[in-house]
C-alpha cells in the first residue's frame, strides 16, 4: 500500500532512499535547501547536483520548505550529514504530526555529533531535539548501500535499527520493494558505531591502495589483513560504547558495509584516502580542525575525516586502543606522514 513519505536532505543518499521509495510506489516529497536540486527534481526528474545521471520517478517531489516536506508523513527520514542534523531537527519539533509523535521517523546520517559531554552518537542527539515521544522509538538505518547502485535498483541490504521493535519492523516493511532487502535489528548502538567508524578504516584503507599500487611491500594481502583489522577496532569501539549483539559486527551493518565502503570505486572516503596520497590534498591544511572547518573545498564530503576526531575523543576517555583510528587522526592533524604510519601500522 503506497505510502506519504518525506526525506529531509537531498544529496546523494537522502536522493537514492528516495528514489527507491517512490520506485515502490511510495508518494515521496524530498526537502533540499538549494533551489537549483528542487527546480532539478521537479522539472528533469534528476539531482544534477548531487546524483546526476539517474532518472528520478514521478512519485518524487522536491521542495525548500522544510515543514512543508515534514507535515502529514507517515513516515520520515532524516537524511542530513551529521555535521548540520541537529539544527536540521530544530526546525521540525514544531511541525504537528511530529509534535504529537504520529509520523514515524527514520535516520540515515553517520558519525557523531559534539556536545559539552563529549561526542554524542546520532540518536541519543536528536532524542534531546525531538519531542519526548521519540525516546527510544527513532529508527536508524544502515547497511552496504552507495547511492549509485541503490538509485539504479541494484540489490541492496539494509538494517532497521530500534528500541522499538514495531518500529523497525514498519520501517522494514516500508522500504522493502525492487532491490532492497531490510533487516531489523535491536543494537542500535552497534549500528550507528558500524556506520560511522568504517568510514575512517575506509580513508587509511584509500591511503594504503594508492600507496600499494607503486609498492613492493604493499598488496591485496595487505589490504585485506588492514580492512580485517579495522573490522576489529569497530567492535572494540562497539562494545566500548554499549553494543548488545556480537553479531552485528559480522551482519551487514559490520563486516558488509565496511567491505563495500573500502573497496568501492563510489567510496567517498576511499576517494579521499587515495587523494590524500595521489593529490597531497592535505597540504593547504594546518590541521584536522582546519580541515574540518574548511571541509566544503573539498568538492565531496570524507565523513570518515569528521568521525576520526571524535573518535580519537572517545578513545582518549575510554583509554581504549585504535591504531587505526587513531593513526587516521595523527594523519589528518598533521603529526605524521601518511606513508610513515603505515610502515609504523603494519610492522
Amino acid at each position: 500500500m503506497s505510502k506519504n513519505i518525506g526525506v529531509i536532505g537531498a544529496g546523494a543518499w537522502g536522493t537514492a532512499m528516495a528514489q527507491a521509495l517512490a520506485r515502490t510506489g511510495h508518494i515521496v516529497e524530498v526537502w533540499a535547501m538549494e533551489q537549483e536540486v528542487v527546480d532539478s527534481i521537479n522539472n528533469e526528474h534528476e539531482n544534477k547536483k548531487f546524483l546526476s545521471g539517474f532518472k528520478l520517478s514521478e512519485n518524487l517531489t522536491a521542495s525548500t520548505d522544510i515543514k512543508k516536506v515534514a507535515s502529514n508523513k507517515e513516515f520520515l527520514i532524516l537524511a542530513s550529514p551529521s555535521l548540520y542534523l541537529a539544527k536540521t531537527a530544530q526546525q521540525l519539533v514544531d511541525v504537528p504530526s511530529i509534535a504529537d509523535g504520529s509520523t514515524c521517523i527514520g535516520v540515515l546520517a553517520k558519525g557523531f555529533i559534539p556536545s559539552n559531554d563529549g561526542p554524542k552518537l546520532i540518536l541519543d542527539t536528536l532524542e534531546e531535539v525531538l519531542p519526548p515521544s521519540y525516546k527510544k522509538s527513532l529508527v536508524y538505518i544502515a547497511g552496504p548501500s552507495h547511492a549509485e547502485e541503490v538509485a539504479m535498483g541494484k540489490l541492496t541490504g539494509l538494517i532497521a535499527a530500534s528500541e522499538n521493535p514495531k518500529n523497525s519492523i514498519r520501517f522494514r516493511e516500508v522500504m522493502k520493494g525492487p532491490g532492497l532487502m531490510v533487516y531489523s535489528s535491536l543494537d542500535v548502538i552497534g549500528v550507528q558505531i558500524c556506520a560511522a567508524a568504517k568510514n575512517v578504516i575506509a580513508v587509511v584503507y584509500g591511503c594504503l591502495d594508492a600507496v600499494a599500487e607503486d609498492s613492493e611491500l604493499f598488496g591485496d594481502n595487505t589490504e585485506s589483513f588492514l580492512l580485517a583489522a579495522g573490522l576489529n577496532e569497530i567492535q572494540t569501539l562497539g562494545f566500548a560504547m554499549g553494543a548488545t549483539h556480537p553479531e552485528t559486527f559480522t551482519s551487514i551493518s559490520g563486516v558488509g558495509d565496511l567491505d563495500v565502503t573500502c573497496r568501492s570505486k563510489y567510496g567517498r572516503n576511499r576517494r579521499f584516502g587515495r587523494d590524500i596520497i595521489k593529490e597531497n590534498i592535505l597540504a593547504k591544511y594546518s590541521s584536522l580542525d582546519d580541515l574540518i572547518s574548511r571541509i566544503g573545498e573539498i568538492g565531496y564530503l570524507p565523513e570518515g575525516a569528521v568521525a576520526c576526531k571524535y573518535i580519537h575523543e572517545i578513545s582518549v576517555q575510554k583509554n581504549i586502543k585504535l591504531p587505526i583510528c587513531n593513526g587516521l587522526y595523527r594523519i589528518l592533524n598533521r603529526e605524521i606522514e601518511p606513508l610513515d604510519f603505515l610502515k609504523e601500522l603494519l610492522s
